[in-house]
């Protein structure tokens, strides 16, 4: 039996092979099927801290933006902020090397959905008139001493003091938008759809489905609420690998609301 050798693979070909067809795989893995991100500050403590990773399964914001299925309130959002937001608070508008600049993602909670009354009165938030249980992170913070009931963002849906919108003591949310917030709530922990609005849904790259990395994390966390920052982590390790599921409180919210 006569043997067909294969022709030698050209430049092309090679190049293909050991060099695009990786990074083409690799970009159409994280951009339609799941990736990894990271946590950047403290605006989500204390159910995630700075430099934790997330694993966001991509492929439900694509279903999304086709029409099948919706975020539920509840859900941890990666989002860019407003366009017109970035221009105007310093931490929305980031360089890169001075070649050009870039709205960073943000990672908050979804509060309210399309068409919601969001109201906030001394620090506890109000959907559709139904005040929703936030003991899932208020507590962490009155325990620290820093909740903030009296600032302008615990006593108003949206403040003025970034110049982005106006002061509104209630705010209907736009369709195709979402109104998010950070579970860091002291006076200058999150800077979020109080000052920037709600975020439109196109503007959504995922949810935060679980914790990856690291492994372990320390029990407890103290908060330096003067210097805004984590002053110590104690107690044993305990292992970090977990789903971020939606607190209770928004189960209870969406029983009373039928929706």
């Amino acid at each position: 039996m006569t043997r067909l050798n294969k022709p030698a693979p050209t430049t092309l070909q090679k190049l293909w092979k050991e060099l695009l067809e990786p990074i083409v795989f690799a970009v159409v893995i994280t951009q339609f099927v799941a990736t990894l991100v990271g946590v950047d500050g403290v605006s989500m403590m204390p159910n995630l801290r700075d430099r934790e990773r997330v694993f966001v399964p991509k492929y439900e914001t694509w279903l999304h933006k086709a029409g099948v299925g919706e975020f539920s309130r509840g859900d941890i959002l990666i989002f860019k902020p407003p366009r017109e937001a970035s221009a105007k608070i310093a931490n929305l508008n980031k360089s890169a090397l001075g070649l050009y600049t870039y709205r960073p993602f943000l990672i908050k909670r979804l509060i309210g959905l399309p068409g919601d009354r969001i109201r906030i009165e001394a620090g506890e938030v109000f959907v559709n008139g139904v005040k929703l249980d936030s003991s899932w992170t208020t507590d962490f913070w009155r325990e620290q001493g820093c909740w903030d009931s009296q600032s302008p963002l615990a006593t108003q849906a949206t403040s003025n003091q970034a110049g982005v919108m106006p002061d509104q003591a209630e705010i209907t949310v736009p369709p195709g938008r979402y109104f998010v917030m950070g579970d860091n709530r002291t006076q200058s922990g999150s800077e979020d759809s109080r000052l920037f609005g709600p975020v439109a849904r196109r503007d959504v790259a995922g949810r935060a489905a679980a914790v990856v990395w690291p492994i372990m994390r320390k029990t407890n966390a103290k908060y330096d609420c003067a210097a805004d920052r984590v002053a110590e982590l104690s107690g044993p390790n305990v292992l970090n690998w977990r789903t971020l599921g939606r607190p209770e409180g928004f189960q209870t919210l969406k029983t009373a609301l039928n929706r």
